[in-house]
């Protein structure tokens, strides 16, 4: 039986057979073939089942666009924070969530048309004969083709086939979804061109556009999709910013129709455009707001001191009132309107703390400038926090919690503190500008308490309707530049190259170059293939191999069977394939020679499996002999299955197995051939202890008997690789030849011959190469003996043997694909 130690799977002496390899790549020339044949027919297939996939770009400039009518004393400019602060900003607003629910909604973006084609739906947006108008607070139709075909010029017919008896709908108002239930599964009906369609399932109306007589009969399948997947989808726009150009922006798309790409390209710069000056102008907007409720006050305490005034002018001669008093007036007036200003800039510092340390959004701050502060450090910081606070409001919904998000809160903290510090310093500066306008007005007012009442009182009046109307017109002006600067506003970010299809754009597929990859990939496979049946199988492939695993001498080489049964020497006696064996005699008969061995021989042919074609050889090598006038015997000593009597058309009856029972004589059990010289023995039934008969000492009186009446006596015998009969067998041979067939027999297999003899198990062993092909056109079947079905010994069985098991498969697998004669 088989010793574990017999087998080593790695051979370091073993390397690389190049030769080898490039000889058994060349005879699969067939798989390389139909490599090719199959990678360029799913080539084919996925360039024309694969849409044309385009690319669109628009690029936009951004500029500091600074106001014409703004001067030092308005101050009413958008900060942004620099142009590579905008530059990143619209970059991130561009994919913001809040940006492209804007678009998605002005376009209709969720309303798809597609028409069928061979392989797929093709997107014919913008080329739809009809324009949809939907009804956004009423349910539409949820995820599934509608089809709509027109009939005539004025009427279109619409046909739904529903799934079930219910079916879900959108409202895009609020985009909530429900379920309603449907009537028929099929729904077919006629409406007129520019007729409201109100169903339980769709609302909307159709009107013509682009319309040619080409267009009847024609199907557009439309189909209504998910507000929130629709915006997420386009969120994915490429935007780079220029390397050379800092402020220049490239924003593309890639996609399958171009008129759908060049509206939404255009459309996203349009909505940033106004969006930008919106929030540009938020600043002046502020300030309107602020100076109008300020206003409202501001007129009721002019027209109260105007009614007081005129009521004091009624009981008093005003011109004898104002001699003298004139000048205390102007003085009074000068200095109120200095403590005004004062007060109004404390009063929006108050303001701006308590805004600073009780808001987190500082988008509605009024500008500084209203109170009359100029005060650089405080104007540029309040003009930065609007600005970041309004960032941060339009990436509130799509980035919240990301780094943008996270960056924007952290600049805003920064800037918040150094407002409440620089509004700190600066409060203690007025605070000083406040006392010493204090200090003028009481030194005048202590003056003027010198005066007569009437005039006193007359001074009174006239100040408190002078200093409102003082702070009146100074609103007014502020409101009326504030208007001017919003007015007078543009844009900072403007159009270079609007998206446009000029014809061309086509990224994709790459029919050149799936072609190119159909063409290595269809001979990469095929080789790796190769690859792992070469390495994988580890079979023996040339005459190398054998020289390279053993030191057993090589007696001789077999080629290919071409013939319908094994006896090939007697069939084509002049082949090439006879002068083989022919030649295996010359150099048995100088074994014999040399060893010195007269009279009769006994000659034992085996093999490490199945399949390697030692039967074949005992018959043809018994055939020489035979052919050469020598009497000649094969005995078939493979009891456990016996397939020596196919060829020569005897019956399997008696053979070995009665002779070494006892049950016939020898003479009983040779059986003439109709080959002259040869005789054949038969295995016989098959005995349910093959082993022991062999052992017997039955086997060497047949034996014996055999030498007084063969010259030659060929013995053939089981795989010594699966079962342990032809190593009893040994014993009364004078030479042993061992089968190894090219491509089949595994190189771990001569590792366990060279331990076999070794240990002296086998005597005078030399090796055949059967089943050589020069081309190396292997895998060419024989006929003969494949497939060996063993039921030897305790249970052992052929699929239990991983190696003829292997071996097996490998050799139907090589046969398919091979040109060889079976």
């Amino acid at each position: 039986m088989l010793d574990v130690k017999d087998f080593t799977f790695f051979d370091k002496q073993n390397s690389f057979d190049f030769k080898g390899f490039l000889i058994k790549t060349l005879s699969y020339w067939k798989w390389f073939v139909v490599g090719l044949i199959v990678a360029f027919s799913i080539a084919h297939q996925v360039n024309v089942r694969k849409q044309k996939i385009y690319g669109i770009e628009t690029t936009i400039a951004i500029q500091e666009e600074n106001n014409p009518f703004f001067t030092s004393n308005t101050s009413l400019v958008f900060n942004w924070g620099g142009t590579s602060d905008k530059v990143q900003m619209i970059s991130t607003t561009l994919k913001s969530r809040s940006h492209n629910e804007l678009v998605v909604d002005k376009l209709q973006f969720y309303i798809d048309y597609f028409k069928q084609t061979k392989y797929f739906l093709q997107d014919v947006y913008g080329q739809v004969p009809f324009k949809i108008t939907i009804d956004k607070n009423k349910n539409q139709l949820f995820g599934q083709l509608i089809k709509v075909k027109m009939v005539s010029n004025n009427s279109y017919q619409i046909t739904i086939p529903f799934q079930a008896n219910t079916t879900q709908v959108i409202r895009y108002i609020d985009n909530k979804k429900s379920i309603v239930p449907i009537e028929n599964k099929e729904f077919k009906e006629v409406f007129k061109i520019g007729e409201t369609v109100n169903l339980p399932f769709l609302h909307w109306k159709l009107d013509l556009s682009n319309f040619e007589e080409n267009n009847f009969n024609e199907e557009i399948l439309v189909r209504f999709n998910s507000f929130d997947k629709t915006v997420s989808a386009c969120m994915g726009l490429n935007v780079v910013i220029d390397e050379k150009a800092g402020s220049i922006l490239k924003i593309g798309e890639q996609g399958t129709n171009k008129d759908r790409m060049v509206d939404f390209l255009n459309t996203t710069v349009n909505v940033l455009i106004k969006r930008q000056l919106d929030n540009k102008n938020k600043f002046a907007e502020n300030t309107i707001n602020f100076i109008d409720e300020t206003l409202v006050s501001m007129e009721k305490q002019l027209k109260n001191s105007g009614e007081e005034l005129k009521d004091f002018g009624k009981n008093n001669n005003i011109l004898d009132i104002e001699e003298g008093g004139t000048s205390f007036k102007d003085q009074l007036l000068d200095y109120d309107a200095q403590k005004d200003a004062v007060e109004r800039k404390i009063a929006y510092l108050n303001s701006l703390r308590n805004y600073l340390k009780n808001s987190v959004d500082f988008s509605k701050l009024p500008a500084p400038t209203i109170a009359g502060i100029d005060e650089p450090n405080i104007n540029a910081n309040v003009g930065k926090i609007i600005a970041l606070s309004i960032q941060r409001s339009e990436l509130a919904f799509s980035v919240k919690g990301s780094f943008s998000y996270e960056r924007l809160d952290n600049e805003i903290q920064s800037i918040k503190k150094v407002l409440l510090e620089n509004e700190s310093t600066y409060r203690n500066s007025l605070q000083y500008d406040l006392n010493l306008a204090k200090q003028k007005i009481a030194k005048i007012e202590s003056e003027i308490s010198r005066l007569p009442e009437n005039k006193q009182e007359w001074l009174k009046l006239s100040r408190k309707y002078n200093l409102s109307d003082n702070i009146y017109s100074t609103f007014l002006q502020k409101r009326s530049e504030a208007s001017i600067v919003k007015e007078a506003n543009v844009s900072d970010i403007q159009f270079i190259d609007p998206a446009k299809d000029v014809g061309g754009g086509l990224l994709g597929p790459k029919t050149s170059v799936n072609y190119v990859l159909a063409f290595f990939i269809g001979l990469l496979i095929p080789l790796l293939l190769v690859f792992f049946v070469f390495f994988i199988s580890n079979s023996v492939q040339n005459i190398e191999d054998i020289s390279s695993q053993t030191q057993l001498p090589l007696i001789g080489i077999v080629g290919v069977k071409n013939t319908d049964t094994n006896l090939s020497v007697f069939e084509r006696p002049k082949s090439a394939l006879s002068e083989s064996f022919r030649a295996i005699r010359s150099s048995l008969q100088f074994l014999y020679k040399k060893n010195s061995i007269d009279g009769s021989k006994t000659l034992m042919l085996t093999s490490s499996v199945s399949g390697e074609g030692k039967t074949f050889c005992s018959l043809n090598i018994a055939t020489v002999f035979a052919l050469s006038e020598k009497k000649t015997i094969i005995v078939g000593l493979d009891l456990r299955k016996p397939k020596l009597f196919d060829d020569f058309n005897i019956q399997n009856e008696l053979g070995v197995v009665n002779f070494l029972i006892g049950q016939n004589t020898l003479d009983e059990v040779i059986k003439k051939t109709h080959i002259p010289y040869l005789d054949v023995i038969t295995s016989g039934p098959i005995p349910p202890n093959p082993s022991e008969l062999i052992l017997g000492g039955s086997m060497r009186d047949m034996i014996g008997e055999l030498k007084k009446k063969y010259d030659y006596i060929i013995l053939d015998t089981p795989p010594v690789g699966l079962v342990s009969d032809a190593l009893e067998l040994s014993q009364y041979c004078d030479v042993t030849l061992y089968v190894i067939r090219q491509n089949f027999t595994r190189k771990e297999m001569l590792t366990l011959l060279n331990n076999r003899t070794k240990r002296g198990e086998l005597n005078n062993v030399s090796i055949i190469f059967n089943g050589y092909e020069n081309k190396a056109k292997y895998g060419v079947g024989y006929g003969y003996g494949y497939g060996y079905g063993y039921g030897y010994g305790n249970g052992y069985h052929e699929d239990e043997e991983p190696t003829a098991f292997f071996a097996k498969w490998k050799y139907r697998i090589l046969k398919k694909f091979s040109n060889g004669n079976n």
